[in-house]
C-alpha cells in the first residue's frame, strides 16, 4: 500500500531513501530547514516520518516535531547515526522520549549512498519493539534494488550503524599507513568484538552484531573510500589535519562525535575501548597515526575470548 513519506533532511543519505521511497511507488515530502515548506506542513499527512538529519540536530528537530504534534497513525523511523554529546541517548531513544506513542523504527545497514544513488543492490535492517511498524517499513520500502529485513532489536541495530563509524577512522588509518591485509583483518575482528562489548553493555542483543547491522555495515563502511569516516581515517594517515580533512570531505563524518561521546560513556561504565581510544586519541592530537598502531601492538597479552565479557 502507498505510503505518504516525510524525509526529514535532505542530505546524501536523506535523498537516497527518498530515492528508495519512490523507488517504492510511495509519496515522498522532503522537509530541510532551508527548504521552501514548512515543519508543519511537511508532516501533516505523514504515513511515516523518517528523519534523515545529522546528529547534531535530531534533539531539536523531535522538539520542533513534539510542539507541532503528529498524526496519530505515524510510524517514525530514524536513519540517524550517533550519540547524543549530553545525554549519550541514541537518535531512536530521542525520538520516542518524545513521542512515546508513536512506534519508533530503526533504519540502517551497510547502505553506501552513493552506491544506492546507482540502484546497486543492497539490504539493510528495519528494527523496532513494535514488529507490526517494522513491517510496514518493510514493505514500504523493499523492491528488486533494496531487501529490508525486521528485527526487534532497534538498540543493537542503531549502536552497530553508530559505533563502526569509529571503527572505519581506524579502518582509513590502517590503509592510508599501508599495513596491509593482515593487519586490516586482525583490526575489524578486534573491532567487532569491541562493538559488541559496548552493544550489549548498553542493552543491545549480541545476535544482532553478527548480521546485517552490525558486521555488514562494519564490513561496508571500513573497507570503502566513499564512506566519510573512512575517509577521516586515510586523510589522518597522511599527518593532515582533522580540520583539514574535515574540509574536503564537505560533509558531516558522524564517526568523529561519536568518538568523544563514546570514550566519555566507556569511561564512566568501566567498558575496555582500546580501538577506539586510539581513535579519539589521534582525533583529539594526543597521538600520531603510528603511535596510534604501535599502543594497539604494545596491549597486554591475553587469550582471544569471544564473548561480550571478554577484555
Amino acid at each position: 500500500m502507498t505510503k505518504q513519506i516525510t524525509i526529514l533532511g535532505t542530505g546524501a543519505w536523506g535523498t537516497a531513501l527518498g530515492k528508495l521511497a519512490e523507488y517504492g511507488d510511495n509519496q515522498v515530502q522532503f522537509w530541510s530547514r532551508r527548504g521552501e515548506v514548512s515543519l508543519e506542513e511537511a508532516i501533516a499527512h505523514a504515513d511515516v516520518l523518517l528523519s534523515a538529519i545529522s546528529m547534531k540536530g535530531v534533539g531539536e528537530t523531535a522538539r520542533k516535531v513534539q510542539e507541532i504534534g503528529l498524526p496519530p497513525q505515524t510510524i517514525i523511523v530514524t536513519a540517524t547515526k550517533g550519540l547524543e554529546p549530553s545525554t549519550t541517548r541514541t537518535p531512536s531513544q530521542i525520538w520516542q522520549e518524545a513521542f512515546p506513542n508513536h512506534p519508533v523504527v530503526v533504519l540502517s545497514g551497510p547502505n553506501l549512498s552513493k552506491e544506492i544513488d546507482k540502484e546497486l543492490p543492497a539490504a539493510t535492517i528495519a528494527a523496532s519493539r513494535d514488529m507490526k511498524a517494522a513491517e510496514t517499513i518493510q514493505e514500504a520500502y523493499s523492491s528488486d534494488i533494496f531487501r529490508v529485513y525486521t528485527n526487534t532489536d532497534p538498540i543493537g541495530t542503531e549502536l552497530g550503524g553508530t559505533l563502526k563509524n569509529v571503527m572505519a577512522i581506524a579502518s582509513g588509518v590502517c590503509d592510508g599507513l599501508d599495513l596491509g591485509i593482515n593487519a586490516k583483518s586482525a583490526l575489524l575482528t578486534r573491532a567487532l568484538i569491541e562493538i559488541v562489548r559496548v552493544g550489549t553493555s548498553l542493552g543491545a542483543e549480541v545476535e544482532t552484531f553478527w548480521g546485517l547491522a552490525g558486521l555488514g555495515d562494519l564490513l561496508a563502511t571500513c573497507n570503502s573510500s566513499l564512506s566519510r569516516n573512512y575517509r577521516v581515517g586515510f586523510g589522518l594517515s597522511q599527518h593532515k589535519t582533522l580540520e583539514q580533512v574535515l574540509e574536503e570531505i564537505q560533509s558531516t563524518a558522524e564517526g568523529v562525535n561519536t568518538t568523544n561521546v563514546l570514550i566519555d560513556l566507556a569511561q564512566r561504565q568501566g567498558i575496555e575501548v582500546p580501538i577506539s581510544y586510539q581513535v579519539y586519541r589521534l582525533l583529539n592530537n594526543q597521538i600520531t597515526p603510528e603511535e596510534a598502531v604501535a599502543a594497539l601492538m604494545e596491549r597486554d597479552l591475553k587469550p582471544e575470548v569471544i564473548t561480550p565479557e571478554e577484555n
